[in-house]
């Protein structure tokens, strides 16, 4: 007998919590996401956490430790989503959508092109256009990068997210092969505009992703992690 799957696609889309963190260390966050991911049922609401971080380079999966030329005295953690080596520091948006992909119907490759559509179209609120490169997941200006991506799906939901780069000091950037690209120049929305506060930045990411991932309202803005799932 066939089994009913534990993941019906839902008549509509489901609500998001969304969590405003200010700047944060950049390993609590990952396990808290782990842990999140990790503990979730079919009823877990999906949530997106928007930030920066304090200075750190991420080496993905895939990751080769030749791409991290001269860290000095940023710390490299070596984590779990795909991609290789990038940088996240002060003045850059991070978003990490936990999303159970099986409950919204998409695939890998759909929440990327949305990630992607999401930075395009924030991006041109700044007159920037921004463009997609095949083989190359992110967005790029006039082939610079300017926003990355980087996911991990276990059970069929995600964590980790995009990195957009707004107002910060690009030079620890100079000492890595970004995304594992010798030589890949990257850019920043302060060097086309006059950059928002992250906060402000921030919510206007969070208007385009509930546009893009069909969410018809913007939900009210939490400002802390989600309590531990009681044993």
């Amino acid at each position: 007998m066939r089994q009913r799957p534990r993941y019906p696609l839902p008549m509509s889309t489901p609500s998001i919590q969304a969590r405003w963190l200010g700047r944060q260390p950049y390993e609590p966050i990952w396990r808290a996401m782990q842990a999140y991911t990790d503990t979730r049922d079919s009823a877990t609401p999906d949530e997106i956490w928007l930030m920066d971080h304090e200075p750190v380079f991420t080496l993905g999966q895939a990751g080769k430790l030749e791409h991290v030329l001269a860290p000095g005295d940023i710390p490299v953690i070596p984590v779990d989503r795909g991609g290789q080596v990038t940088y996240h520091g002060p003045g850059q948006l991070v978003a990490y959508p936990l999303l159970d992909l099986r409950r919204l119907g998409l695939g890998v490759r759909e929440l990327v092109q949305r990630l992607e559509q999401v930075g395009i179209d924030l991006l041109a609120e700044f007159d920037i256009s921004a463009e997609r490169r095949a083989g190359a997941p992110g967005l790029y200006v006039a082939g610079r990068k300017i926003l990355a991506i980087g996911i991990r799906v276990r059970r069929g939901c995600t964590f980790h997210g995009i990195a957009l780069n707004a107002d910060l000091d690009l030079e620890p950037f100079g000492r890595i092969n970004p995304c594992g690209y010798r030589g890949l120049e990257v850019t920043q929305i302060a060097d086309f505009q006059t950059t928002p506060a992250l906060p402000e930045l921030a919510l206007r990411y969070l208007h385009r992703f509930c546009a893009s991932f069909g969410h018809a309202a913007l939900p009210q803005i939490a400002t802390d992690l989600p309590q531990p799932t009681p044993a």
